[in-house]
């Protein structure tokens, strides 16, 4: 048969699984804000200046991303799953 030279597509192609590992990759923004003095530039006057933001800050936000990750991939396949399955009906 048929057999795909690698799994590019990540195991799914056009919404059918290939029989090969299903592969997420995700991007997680940088945290807006931390808690250290940092340079920019103030575009109203046009000159270099120094912003310090207070309050709470989340340092490193992938630890706590992961079971976040993993329940959504977990929602749309149960979802996939079901719209399968009501199809057949």
């Amino acid at each position: 048969g048929v057999v795909f030279d690698g799994n590019r597509a990540g195991g799914i192609l056009g919404g059918i699984s290939t029989g090969e590992p299903i592969v997420c990759r995700i991007a997680v923004k940088p945290t807006p804000s931390i808690g250290k003095r940092q340079k920019t530039v103030d575009l109203a006057r046009g000159k270099a200046a120094e912003i310090e933001i207070k309050g709470r800050h989340d340092p490193a936000i992938p630890p706590r991303i992961v079971p976040v990750a993993e329940a959504m991939v977990a929602l749309v396949l149960a979802d996939h799953i079901l719209r399968q399955r009501t199809a057949k009906v």
